[in-house]
């Protein structure tokens, strides 16, 4: 299938215009006729992942974060970012982004799930009509009451990560939590109005998290990593139902960071 036909697919999980519009998601580098026989999935465009999809010989690299952000005013290869849209061309690779269009329509859903949330409500609405409502994040209740330190413990056993930071009383009892995968710290508000008992997210600032716990909300800093690696597996089972005949690969370096 042409690459425009997978974008279509993929617009139909999440819609390009359920994404900020600060964001840059879509076909960000290709041609839209290139014939597409094989992806390679990633949560980021890392030259270990560019190098490992060219390694396979993929047709498109598919990740969750967008390699081009911010503006460019040139395409060069004394830049990092210049030298993996270069490489890309140069292996007539299609890349596309799913960002803050799958936050809404698909990971924040997704990350309720894992961690099993009933009575879920949405954290942050970006979109309301007769219908549905959407946006960022989910808020519902743990599968039954555990301390916090239990919930920490039970974050890390869910998403299978090392370790979470944790502010706020260890053995206070929770059953109704908020959780925004990836950066989170604008939302405390929103999980306090929705009279959240803890708040799991990743890429929270200090004092945040403390100021947060002030108020009453423990938190559970999962890392940006830590939840949105779930993007992966999620992608890959969505491709494969509705493109079934893509070959399909995916990247797990695992955590890309150690701790000392």
């Amino acid at each position: 299938m042409k690459c425009r036909d997978v974008l279509d697919k993929l617009w139909e999980l999440s819609p390009a215009h359920f994404a900020e519009e600060w964001d840059n998601v879509g076909l960000l580098a290709g041609r839209w006729d290139k014939e597409i026989k094989s992806v390679y999935i990633a949560l980021d465009a890392t030259d270990e992942a560019i190098e490992e999809a060219s390694g396979l010989s993929a047709d498109l690299l598919l990740t969750h974060h967008p390699l081009i952000f911010r503006g460019m005013k040139q395409v060069q290869d004394q830049d990092f970012i210049g030298r993996r849209i270069i490489r890309l061309l140069q292996e007539d690779m299609c890349y596309i982004a799913m960002h803050t269009n799958f936050d809404v329509m698909g990971m924040a859903d997704a990350a309720a799930d894992e961690l099993k949330l009933g009575q879920r409500k949405v954290l942050e609405v970006t979109y309301e009509d007769e219908i549905a409502t959407e946006g960022f994040g989910r808020v519902g209740t743990l599968p039954g009451p555990m301390t916090v330190r239990e919930c920490a413990a039970y974050v890390k056993d869910c998403f299978g990560i090392s370790k979470v930071r944790v502010f706020g009383d260890p053995d206070a009892m929770v059953r109704k939590a908020a959780i925004c995968p990836g950066s989170g710290g604008k939302f405390v508000d929103a999980a306090l109005s929705l009279d959240a008992e803890v708040y799991i997210t990743g890429d929270i600032d200090y004092h945040e998290c403390i100021d947060s716990v002030a108020r009453g909300l423990p938190v559970i800093d999962a890392g940006h990593y830590g939840v949105e690696q779930i993007f992966v597996p999620y992608m890959k089972e969505y491709m494969k139902r509705e493109m079934p005949d893509l070959l399909i690969y995916t990247r797990d370096g695992g955590e890309p960071f150690f701790y000392v």
